[in-house]
């Protein structure tokens, strides 16, 4: 399994705005951004949220660039004066802020004399820096080292990913298996689910209680890049749950 280790991608998620963070807007992208990543063979390793602050912004930028084989960051990309992601993306890589002539022909096109200096702020882009495609509506987004800068709106920042997808380098997709226990709580898989775990730790495994009118268990998902090593393990834990007493402990198609 040092395989997958070596071919390991990895991605920070950066979520900008006062918004998400005083609750007034319910973040979806981080949801979306992790479910886009593991199918291009991406792992998302670490997510933050920081406000319309440049400091913070570029503090928080500059810890998960170095770390991560890529950043995406979401919002702080519109017209308002709040909005402050081009400028804090420009600062960490120590580079110019200048208007894209090709987003600027765009805007030109679509509000002619309209074009008012608040709507130029969603032209600029740092120098060295390629556009992100938006199909949705409005401007591109744009990415410069191993960043890419997206929307907030999660519509639009979903249409932008799909231009990203074609620009990771990543591994072997991430797959999954669940192994469903039906009458047996958390307490009594946790054993034999800890033991499997320390036998696999290349392989996450986490356990999803659920409760219905019907009963009650836990789905327990296997997550690797081996589809013949995770079927192999979840037969393995399915008869570690039964050596424990735990009968009803059965494969299920993953959701």
């Amino acid at each position: 399994m040092s395989s997958d280790r070596e071919r390991r991608v990895t991605a920070g998620v950066l979520i900008i705005g006062d918004e998400i963070l005083s609750g007034r807007t319910q973040d979806t992208n981080l949801r979306d951004i992790a479910r886009y990543l593991g199918v291009h063979g991406v792992d998302l390793a670490e997510a933050r949220t920081v406000p319309d602050v440049l400091e913070e912004i570029v503090a928080a930028l500059d810890a998960l660039r170095h770390r991560y084989t890529y950043v995406i960051t979401t919002g702080g990309i519109g017209p308002t004066h709040d909005d402050i992601t081009a400028d804090a993306v420009a600062a960490a890589f120590g580079v110019p802020l200048v208007e894209h002539p090709e987003i600027i022909a765009m805007m030109t096109a679509r509000w002619g004399d309209e074009l008012n200096a608040a709507r130029r702020r969603m032209a600029r882009v740092p120098v060295g820096g390629a556009l992100v495609k938006n199909p949705v509506q409005g401007p591109p987004g744009f990415t410069i080292g191993n960043v890419f800068v997206l929307a907030g709106v999660p519509q639009i920042m979903r249409g932008m990913l799909e231009d990203v997808g074609p620009r990771l380098e990543g591994g072997r997709p991430t797959v999954s298996r669940t192994v469903r226990v039906e009458g047996s709580g958390e307490g009594a898989i946790a054993a034999p689910l800890e033991a499997v775990a320390k036998a696999h730790p290349d392989l996450s495994l986490g356990s999803y209680p659920f409760f219905t009118p019907e009963g009650y268990g836990s789905n327990l998902v296997l997550r690797g890049r081996d589809p013949a090593v995770l079927e192999a393990v979840a037969g393995e834990l399915i008869a570690a749950l039964r050596e424990a007493g735990i009968e009803r402990a059965f494969e299920v198609e993953a959701a």
